[in-house]
């Protein structure tokens, strides 16, 4: 009888927490079961698919083309500089073509543009390869957040974020069957040609849930200067955001092995690592606790819960500072994904065009934020580069509440 107790009280557990589970995952079952809202999902998903595919295969194709990391570098600034041009533009094609026709036609050039860089022969190849990937991706990400943010309004869901969950899961499948598929394929180019046909398939068939889809008229005025004003301070946190999230992709391993003295290998590569499935995580959790405690709310936590976790990667203990990573990580999660909705529903500001000023502040912080951290690692050192990143948060949050208290 002890024995049958305890089973069902195990069972009542179980069952509590996987209704709990399923509650605060509410976003992701609407995606899963609904195909209006899984079509714009897979295209997050597709576009970091192919982003993985091509890093795994990175030295591979530096060293068939004998560049230096310096090349590569100046290889990747035109991948930026085609996303930079492509952004002020993606509203009005959306205007013109569609909404949903553009995003559909945006993710089949994505899958297209990314088997060039496979293909390049040369330095200047692969450059001009990237700039194509950067222009179309550029242009995708903002038709992809603006159809989701039109959704939203039409439905009355919140998707943002687990929708941005589904990027980063494309960024695990994409770089994680790629490095255990990778060494089936006699070249790369298959690998890519391959990945690209079963992206661009599946998307076909989702697409015919959403390609109709249209932004109604809007009676806001044109885009100027005046209508900068609401959007200012969402794209400096937006900002600061995108380049601590830069930051963590080039610098997070190095602080560990110079700064924490990480004894392994393992260790040393764990940062990024751990701040990556939080942030998966933390982003399909994200539309539950958006629709409970508001945007607002949940950006200052997020920030709170970051700064915590910069002061855990200062204390420079290997385990903490992991730990902190993961703070780091979970806390930024819904940042980026709530400035888009809030981006996109600004009075008098059309949703793709304040999307656009939000997606464009977030990759300039991404694009430099690095290199502004590493001006500051080679002139002093690289703990007060993630004392300039504490900083940061700390701003970003004031910023959210003072926001937050002008109801704006």
């Amino acid at each position: 009888m002890l024995v049958l107790k305890n089973t069902v009280n195990l069972y009542d557990y179980s069952r509590i927490c996987f209704n709990l589970v399923f509650l605060f995952m509410r976003a992701l079952k609407l995606i899963l079961t609904q195909p209006e809202f899984l079509g714009p999902a897979w295209v997050f998903a597709s576009i970091n698919i192919l982003i993985g595919t091509w890093a795994v295969y990175i030295p591979v194709i530096t060293g068939r083309l004998g560049i230096s990391e310096g090349a590569l570098g100046i290889a990747l600034f035109f991948f930026a500089l085609g996303t930079m041009i492509s952004i002020p533009a993606a509203p009005l094609i959306s205007e013109r073509l569609g909404l949903g026709k553009s995003v559909i036609t945006g993710v089949l050039l994505v899958c297209l543009s990314f088997v060039g860089p496979f293909l390049a022969a040369d330095h200047v190849g692969l450059s001009v390869a990237l700039f194509v990937v950067g222009a179309t991706s550029g242009f995708t990400d903002i038709a992809m957040n603006t159809l989701v943010s039109e959704l939203e309004a039409r439905r009355g869901v919140q998707i943002m974020s687990a929708s941005h969950g589904f990027f980063s899961l494309g960024g695990v499948l994409g770089a994680g069957l790629g490095s255990l598929l990778m060494g089936y394929f006699r070249t790369p180019l298959w690998h890519i040609l391959i990945v690209s046909v079963v992206v661009i398939a599946i998307n076909l068939v989702l697409a015919r849930h959403y390609s109709r889809i249209t932004t109604p008229p809007r009676t806001s005025e044109p885009f100027c200067v005046k209508l900068l004003h609401p959007l200012l301070a969402l794209g400096l946190v937006s900002f600061i955001i995108m380049a601590s999230e830069g930051a963590m992709v080039d610098w997070s391993s190095l602080y560990l092995e110079k700064v924490a003295k990480a004894p392994t290998p393992f260790l040393i590569g764990m940062g990024y690592t751990v701040f990556s499935v939080f942030m998966t995580l933390g982003r399909f959790f994200g539309d539950e606790v958006s629709h409970r405690f508001g945007s607002y709310t949940i950006i200052i936590c997020g920030l709170l819960l970051g700064t915590g976790g910069y002061l855990l990667i200062l204390s420079a203990y290997p385990a903490l500072a992991i730990t902190g990573f993961g703070c780091v990580g979970l806390g930024f999660s819904v940042i980026i994904p709530e400035l888009f909705r809030l981006g996109g529903s600004q009075k008098d500001v059309d949703t793709a065009k304040g999307i656009s000023f939000i997606a464009g502040t977030g990759y300039l912080g991404f694009l430099t934020g690095p290199v502004i951290l590493g001006i500051l690692a080679e002139l002093y050192s690289l703990k007060l580069s993630f004392l300039a990143l504490l900083a940061g948060a700390i701003i970003a949050a004031w910023i959210m509440v003072r926001r937050n208290k002008k109801g704006s």
